[in-house]
């Protein structure tokens, strides 16, 4: 297709019927003679498969296919959909509810655009933004209600750190992190090994994987599971402060372990032997080589 000038809203001639179309599929499975399936679903049964795409489109955008994003952001507008049409048979509301508000929103949210507020800098959008935002809501007890409790906890907890940075409680300089850091790990430490000094161990994988003994006191362990929050939380301080989304990124580094450890495995299989049939430093060799592969 033809790249339009950014900022150009799709040929409503062709988009709208589309679109009148995809409604009416929707409704029709929804209906007594449509789809089984499709009619027991409620916005509770539903959650899932909308979290589950909204993945599959990031994975999507995240390989840079075209048609795959193409395809998996048309299974998220289902969802969309979907939603409004059972909130729709339920009585609740309607898909041109939906859009209204939404289209409402974004206007009285981007006055520098819609309004007469003039030269706004990026830090005083997204602080009218806030504000904006907070004045729609209720009046809130905290600051932090309405962070969503649904959110992974990562990126929740940058959520709940901006929050508070909002009104000032936040270290004044970043590299404080680090010694919070440190801090934290120390006390992570104490629970495991009963000392912050970490028992330094040379890093050889020739050495024989030593079996790992669990935690066995309850008290324990639920301090030790306390303090690896801790870090975890200074860890998604860390990314927000420097403006890195830290679920994205372990979410990244997931599927960058997986592709070299998939690399191994199929590394091992063309010799025609099993993963249990390599050793530890034959496997790091292809990691490494895999790792150098993608650099």
């Amino acid at each position: 297709m033809t790249t339009p000038s950014p900022g150009t809203p799709p040929d409503f001639s062709s988009l709208l019927p589309e679109f009148q179309r995809l409604c009416e599929v929707i409704a029709t499975l929804r209906s007594p003679q449509g789809c089984p399936w499709d009619r027991q679903q409620t916005l509770k049964t539903i959650k899932p498969y909308t979290l589950e795409e909204t993945y599959e489109l990031l994975e999507a955008i995240d390989a840079d296919d075209n048609d795959a994003i193409r395809e998996e952001l048309g299974d998220v507008l289902l969802q969309v959909i979907l939603d409004a049409q059972i909130a729709a048979d339920e009585g609740r509301f309607g898909l041109e509810e939906v859009v209204r508000l939404l289209t409402d929103k974004m206007i009285r949210r981007h006055p520098h655009v819609f309004g007469d507020e003039q030269g706004a800098t990026t830090d005083q959008i997204r602080a009218r933004w806030q504000t904006i935002k907070q004045q729609e809501k209720p009046a809130r007890a905290s600051r932090l209600e309405g962070i969503p409790a649904t959110l992974p906890e990562l990126a929740r907890a940058a959520r709940i750190t901006a929050r508070a940075a909002a009104v000032g409680y936040d270290f004044p300089d970043r590299r404080m992190l680090f010694d919070k850091l440190q801090e934290e790990t120390a006390e992570l430490a104490v629970e495991l090994f009963g000392t912050e000094q970490i028992p330094h161990v040379a890093a050889d994988v020739r050495t024989e994987r030593l079996p790992d003994t669990p935690i066995v006191d309850a008290a324990t362990r639920d301090r030790a599971e306390s303090e690896l929050g801790d870090v975890l939380f200074v860890l998604a301080n860390i990314g927000r402060r420097w403006g890195i989304n830290p679920e994205e990124a372990l979410r990244k580094t997931n599927a960058k372990f997986s592709r070299r450890f998939q690399a191994i495995e199929a590394a091992v299989k063309a010799t025609g032997r099993s993963m249990n049939e390599v050793s530890l430093i034959e496997m790091e060799e292809i990691y490494q080589a895999n790792k150098q592969r993608e650099k």
